[in-house]
């Protein structure tokens, strides 16, 4: 099973990344863009054959490391065998 990971920081928390991207944006012409959020992507390739005890294996990492509940939301898929 493969796990993707999209974890962004919370809507209330400044994200100068994001001001920098929009900014640049709007420096190229793209004047459309109203804001950006920047975060990280995770892929995680796990050796688990159930899709439940993959989602919760997963929600668990998050929680304990790859997001910092604090500051950050995320959010994930689990595939199997390249199937969603």
């Amino acid at each position: 099973m493969i796990a993707h990971i999209i974890v962004t920081p919370k809507p209330v928390v400044n994200d100068p990344q994001g001001v920098t991207v929009r900014q640049g944006l709007a420096s190229l012409g793209f004047r459309e863009v109203l804001d950006v959020r920047v975060g990280k992507y995770i892929e995680l390739s796990l050796d688990i054959s159930s899709e439940h005890e993959a989602r919760e294996r997963v929600e668990e990492m998050c929680r304990q490391l790859l997001a910092n509940h604090v500051i950050e939301d995320f959010r994930f898929e689990v595939i199997r065998n390249g199937r969603r």
